[in-house]
Order: structure tokens, then sequence, then C-alpha cells
């Protein structure tokens, strides 16, 4: 996965804090602390759809930019990544826990139980959860 740089990280910043889908001068004008060219967002949002990091859509002539996963999904695949550079995975998963708050490590505890949980359900508990098929009429 590609790093973002400081002014994709901003760009992608506000698609990622706005639902709907902006145009280039939306994007442009919730950059207030940065004087920057129309063209140069113009070129970063594009780059950002080329790298697949952000959508666009046609919008009569100006296209709409949206991002085209969700900043967690960033993030996740930025700690994956980091934990494919160690060789010792447990390691480095037992040192970030140590490093986490206690309302961080709450939270991944209870991660860890929802999948565990996911995990113990046999295939026939999730077909008795479903509506009872019905039999077919003897024929």
């Amino acid at each position: 996965m590609n790093r973002l740089g400081e002014l994709e990280r901003a760009i992608m910043d506000v698609l990622w804090e706005t639902p709907e889908p902006l145009t280039v001068r939306q994007v442009s004008g919730q950059l207030t602390e940065r004087d920057l060219a129309h063209t140069t967002v113009m070129t970063v949002l594009d780059r950002l759809a080329k790298k697949g990091f952000s959508r666009r859509e046609r919008d009569g002539r100006a296209w709409r930019y949206r991002a085209a996963e969700s900043r967690e999904a960033y993030v996740t695949e930025l700690m994956l990544n980091a934990l494919d550079q160690t060789g010792d995975r447990q390691a480095a998963l037992a040192r970030f826990v140590r490093s986490v708050s206690g309302a961080e490590a709450r939270a991944l505890r209870r991660a860890l139980e929802a999948l565990e949980a996911r995990e113990t359900v046999s295939p026939r508990e999730t077909f008795s959860a479903r509506e009872p098929r019905e039999e077919a009429p003897a024929g």
C-alpha cells in the first residue's frame, strides 16, 4: 500500500470528513490553512484517484471526489504493513498492546471477543438461526 504524502493526507482528511462527493473547488475551500492553486488540488485529487484512495464521478463538466475507503481502513492497512516489516509479529503485537491506553485495550478486547464469537458459531447454528426452510410439496 502506498503511504500518503503531507498534501495528499490533508486532501484525504477533507474527503474522509465529508460524506458527499466534493468538487475540486469545494476541497480547495476546506484547505484554508494552505494557499494552493486550483490546479494543484486538481492534480493531487487525480493522482489519489489513480492510486485508488479516492473515487471520482462526473457531475456535468466537473468531477466530484469521495474517499474510496474509510480512514480506519487506510490506518488498518498501514498497521498491517508495519507488522509485515517485523520478523516477529507476536513480539510487535505484544509491544503494541503494552503501549495502548486502558480504553484502547478495552476496545481491542471487545473486538477480539466479537471475532471469537463469530468464529465459534457452527454452520449448523448459523443455518438454524435463519427462517426455517419450507418443505417441497410431495408430488
